[in-house]
């Protein structure tokens, strides 16, 4: 029998997976690559259906999981499974809006192995809540103070397409006291993509290399950005098969294609997760996840 988190042999491999819980957030964000908002549903995984992921992710050697959504602390068993998940010995990264965070989640997020992502789009209140259509900006910087003070790891990504409001909004950051602060453009997806068809040149490039996402009604996609590149469910299949299979090898190949008819060159490609080979800092197994530390790479620039 295999002992849970080890990997079995001739399964495929996958470090990360994001866990797209639900589509319910309390703000309505323009530019939202999924079109969450509050009238979302939490699709039809049900938690033992996620209980049942992590445990196929680990005996395939997933160690790290990022908890999104949609708002993912709205989801009803967010916390049992990130429970379970650090039960088996992976990382645990919940990417929060932050408007509210709960003090059974603060307890949770004090954990080992716990960490907190969210988005910032400017210093300037009155920007954040155009952006995100609701009043978000105070709470959201106060529970980013809160988790600094709790000693909680904490990243940002600034999202924006003018560089003196991402310039503004990483000084806002630093002085509360983030050290690990990305940034992206508007990806076109979803909200953000002003009802145009999804273009896979609009991806990283990277997206199911070693990692995949699986969303609120069990369709796993090569990464959060690409959810309309259904590869498979896993309430119809095992994580194994779907990694494994053609499906997934075409999407893959469909958007590196797609990236090299877009870029002149593959030498430095511009990231919209953590995982930059233009930054000598990013470690090549990092997670993949939205906003990347500061890069010298011009695409990102």
């Amino acid at each position: 029998m295999t002992p849970i988190g080890a990997k079995r042999e001739g399964t495929p491999g996958a470090e990360s997976l994001w866990l797209d819980v639900t589509r319910r957030c309390q703000l309505n964000c323009g530019h939202c690559y999924n079109s969450s908002g509050p009238d979302g549903d939490h699709g039809t995984m049900t938690r033992n259906d996620w209980f049942s992921v992590l445990g196929q992710a680990a005996e395939i050697g997933v160690s790290n999981v990022t908890l999104i959504g949609g708002e993912p602390t709205l989801y009803p068993h967010a916390i049992e499974v990130a429970e379970r998940a650090l039960a088996l010995d992976m990382k645990v990264e919940v990417y929060s809006n932050l408007v509210h965070v709960s003090e059974r989640w603060w307890a949770v997020l004090q954990r080992e192995g716990m960490s907190i992502a969210t988005s910032y789009y400017s210093n300037k209140p009155a920007r954040r809540n155009q952006v995100t259509r609701r009043p978000s900006h105070a709470r959201t910087r106060d529970n980013i103070a809160k988790a600094i003070s709790l000693d909680i790891p904490i990243r940002a990504g600034v999202v924006g397409n003018r560089k003196r409001q991402i310039w503004t909004a990483k000084r806002d950051l630093r002085m509360m006291g983030v050290e690990e602060i990305g940034a992206d453009r508007i990806r076109e997806f979803g909200r953000g993509g002003g009802g145009q068809e999804p273009d896979a040149s609009n991806l990283c490039g990277m997206c199911g290399d070693r990692r995949a996402s699986i969303g609120p009604n069990g369709e796993v996609s090569p990464c959060v950005f690409s959810t309309w590149m259904g590869v498979g469910n896993v309430q119809d299949a095992s994580l194994a098969s779907i990694l494994s299979g053609p499906a997934l090898a075409w999407a893959v190949a469909s958007i590196e294609g797609a990236r090299r008819g877009k870029e002149k060159t593959k030498a430095c490609r511009p990231d919209c997760v953590p995982q930059n080979p233009c930054d000598p800092r990013c470690e090549p197994n990092a997670a993949c996840r939205p906003g990347t530390p500061p890069s010298e790479c011009k695409p990102r620039n």
